[in-house]
Parts: structure tokens; C-alpha cells; sequence
């Protein structure tokens, strides 16, 4: 499997809005899953969720399929080399935490993107995700 399928994606949305009850009291959240690529595959929006939420889920799962690393590794990363988003040439990358890469034997296939709570609540649901 080379790409993620729509399949995957959704049992993934699934899965984030089940750890979402089960873990943190219910609370609202907006998942995006994305191709390695960036282009979006599936997206849900709790009933509840922020609108802001939209944008923000999938900026994460966007940048994380670009950049190929967790958007918490990007952020690390724009700190340690004291560079700013902008230089990469994307207004679309963000390095908010809480977008993780998707891969299959070792090999990028998709993200994923959380937004609707606090960004290292985003990134463990994204990184749990991500890793099964």
C-alpha cells in the first residue's frame, strides 16, 4: 500500500473521535486525514467543534505530509535552526503540534491532523493514530 485509502482514513476519524469521548471527557475536535502528498482524504467535525478548527486540522496534516515529520518535530525544528514557517515557500505549513504522519513498512502514506483541544492533547491522539 502506497497510498492511504479512504477506508483507512475514515476507520482513523473514527478511532480519533472514539478516544476523543473516551479519553477527553467528549470534548469536540475536528480530524483530518490527508494523502502523502497533502490533499485531503476524509475530515470530520464533531458537533461542537470550533470552526477555526476546520482550517487548523487540516494545515496540520497538510504540514506533516510535506514536511514528513510531526508538525511537534517541525516546531522543534523551525525553533532549534531559528527559522520561520514562511522559509520553506508554503503558506500553508504550520508547525502547530498535533498533525503526525501516517506510514505503512516504513514508508510515508498519508497524515493526520487533530485541532480542538490543547496542542500536545492534539498531538498524542495524532501520534497514537498515526503509530497503528
Amino acid at each position: 500500500m502506497d497510498r492511504i485509502s479512504q477506508e483507512h482514513a475514515q476507520s482513523l476519524i473514527v478511532r480519533a473521535i472514539g478516544i476523543a469521548l473516551a479519553d477527553y471527557r467528549g470534548r469536540p475536535i475536528c480530524i483530518s486525514v490527508c494523502d502523502a502528498d497533502g490533499f485531503l482524504i476524509a475530515f470530520a467535525r464533531a458537533d461542537g467543534a470550533p470552526v477555526r478548527g476546520i482550517e487548523i486540522a487540516q494545515g496540520k496534516a497538510y504540514s506533516a505530509a510535506r514536511m514528513g515529520v510531526s508538525t511537534t518535530e517541525f516546531l522543534a525544528r523551525i525553533h532549534r535552526e531559528n527559522i520561520a514557517p514562511g522559509y520553506f515557500c508554503d503558506p500553508r505549513l504550520t508547525a502547530l503540534p498535533g498533525g503526525a504522519v501516517i506510514r505503512s513498512n516504513g514508508s510515508p502514506i498519508g497524515a493526520i491532523g487533530i485541532s480542538g483541544l490543547t496542542s500536545n492533547e492534539d498531538q498524542a491522539i495524532a501520534d497514537v493514530l498515526a503509530g497503528g
